[in-house]
This record gives structure tokens, C-alpha cells and sequence, in this order.
């Protein structure tokens, strides 16, 4: 387990990249819905909505992941990441693998979107990852509050009208 490496995933990948996602959901008591497709075609299909990189053992097996996404913001006048998932398997844990993840998330986003700041979500009932992001040097911000509009009230949004606007 000493050697690890890490590496952007590869569409042949996406499996690995579910299972390792699915690890998080399960360790996070959250449900897991997404399927290997989603993951081949919302990390690896023509428009893709998320990278990930993967972080793996020596003798092959996915022991760390991480899924980000670019975004602009108008206050930093420039791109950042926003990290929907980072995860280490227990036996990788303790070896600053989730520091050196978060570290290839910003090397990627430097070099693919010239991005300047991480984002990212905790749990409130997770202390141990809030005590490594704050360790790291995540800082709370006050000034906004991470809001959710999905379900039956998402559909609802789509009654509204949209004046025209036609996707695609």
C-alpha cells in the first residue's frame, strides 16, 4: 500500500469510479443512485459534467477518488472547482492521500481552467472531515448557505415557462 498513484480517470474506468463512489455513499450512509452509465456518460461522454482522478495501489485496486467540476464565480472574477466527492478507503487512510488528491484536483483545474479557489461541502455530522478540510485550510464562509432544489419541486420549476428558451 506504500506505492499509490494518482491518475485522471479513462472512460474504461468508469466502473472503478462508481464502485469507488459508491464506497462514499455506503461509508457516508447516503443512497447511492447512480450506475456505471451515468458515470460513463456524465464524467466520459461528449459533454462531460465532472472529472474525476483516481487514486490506485500498486497492485491495482482504486483506493481514493476524487469528482470535480468547474464553475465561474463573479465575486473571484475567475473559475473554481467544486469538489462533489473525495474519497480514501480505510486501509489508504492516514497516508495524506485525501491532501494529495485535493492537491491533483487543483494541479487539473490550474492547468484545464486556469482556476484559482476549491469548493466543497461537509457534512455537519462528520467532524473528522471537517477537522481535515479545516487542517488543509478550509475556511467556513457565513455569507452563503448551500441550498437544494430537487423532487417534486424541481418538477415544479419546469411549469413556470421560460419565455422562449429552448435547450440545445
Amino acid at each position: 500500500m506504500d506505492e499509490i498513484s494518482i491518475r485522471p480517470a479513462k472512460p474504461e474506468d468508469a466502473a472503478a469510479v462508481n464502485r469507488a463512489l459508491r464506497q462514499l455513499s455506503e461509508d457516508m450512509g447516503d443512497e447511492h443512485r447512480a450506475r456505471d452509465a451515468d458515470i460513463s456518460r456524465f464524467c466520459f461522454g461528449p459533454e462531460p459534467v465532472f472529472h474525476a482522478l483516481l487514486a490506485q495501489a500498486a497492485d491495482g485496486s482504486i483506493v481514493g477518488v476524487a469528482a470535480y467540476s468547474p464553475f465561474f464565480s463573479t465575486v473571484y472574477g475567475s473559475v473554481g472547482i467544486y469538489v462533489s466527492d473525495l474519497w480514501v478507503a480505510e486501509q489508504a487512510r492516514g497516508k495524506r492521500l485525501g491532501l494529495k488528491l485535493l492537491a491533483a484536483v487543483r494541479a487539473a483545474g490550474l492547468e484545464a481552467w486556469e482556476a484559482s479557489f476549491l469548493k466543497l461541502n461537509v457534512y455537519h455530522d462528520n467532524p473528522k472531515a471537517l477537522a481535515f478540510y479545516k487542517r488543509t485550510g478550509f475556511i467556513n464562509t457565513n455569507d452563503t448557505q448551500y441550498l437544494t432544489l430537487a423532487g417534486e419541486a424541481f418538477e415544479a420549476l419546469g411549469t413556470v415557462g421560460t419565455n422562449g428558451y429552448q435547450a440545445g
